[in-house]
């Protein structure tokens, strides 16, 4: 692959946000009287955002009368702890001063609501070295449908064919063909016990940041 921008996903994929988001939901659970669960038990489902989350801590759909005051109440919250744990994944940090060594623009392109993704990377010290930040929100529809990915191209200046989209869910493959994007499979996110990155057809699948190098030649 000879890109011209690396996008990437956020949660699980660029940032390990899974730690910040499972307190979240146990601050949820505290408040229903519930003991915290263990981190290991949000892990998998840290990419779906509170709807995934509220799930496994709570048992809570959206069709529950008291869904949407438990999801005002997890986010309030995470927003105010944003980044109490949540880091770069370290092999993470060298790859993204590689790519940036190579000339090459790099950007994050999340399902994240825009106003929760954009403070995450001020204050993980990220914003100045993005190429572009786009995060769900202004109507945009979100992953699995290509438009985010289709405003990030826009954004940058170039064709979804100049770019390779960097992540760790189904919905992060199937945005990126929609797209006519190339695609890789981020196989240290957040996966399930019975997730297999090479069943979402990814032009390939990478099990370390480190490997993106390569592909990147």
């Amino acid at each position: 692959m000879t890109p011209r921008a690396v996008l990437f996903d956020l949660d699980g994929t660029l940032v390990d946000t899974a730690p910040d988001l499972g307190a979240a939901a146990n601050h949820v659970r505290a408040e229903a009287g519930l003991p915290p669960l263990a981190l290991e038990q949000y892990r998998p489902f840290a990419s779906g955002g509170a709807r995934a989350l509220l799930r496994v801590g709570l048992d809570l759909h959206p069709d529950h009368p008291d869904f949407p005051a438990r999801r005002d109440s997890f986010l309030k919250f995470y927003r105010a702890n944003l980044s109490r744990q949540s880091r770069v994944f370290p092999a993470m940090a060298g790859v993204l001063a590689e790519i940036e060594r190579r000339g090459l623009a790099w950007g994050v392109v999340t399902n994240k609501p825009a106003w929760l993704a954009e403070p995450l990377m001020a204050e993980l010290k990220l914003s100045a070295r993005l190429a572009c930040m786009v995060g769900a929100g202004d109507g945009i529809a979100p992953k699995p449908a290509p438009d985010l990915l289709l405003e990030a191209c826009r954004r940058l200046g170039r064709k979804p064919a100049e770019c390779v989209y960097v992540g760790d869910d189904r919905r992060d493959i199937e945005a990126a063909r929609a797209a006519a994007m190339p695609a890789i499979a981020a196989a240290w996110g957040y996966l399930g016990a019975d997730e297999s990155p090479d069943s979402w057809q990814p032009d390939a699948v990478i099990r370390e940041p480190a490997a993106l190098l390569e592909l990147l030649a």
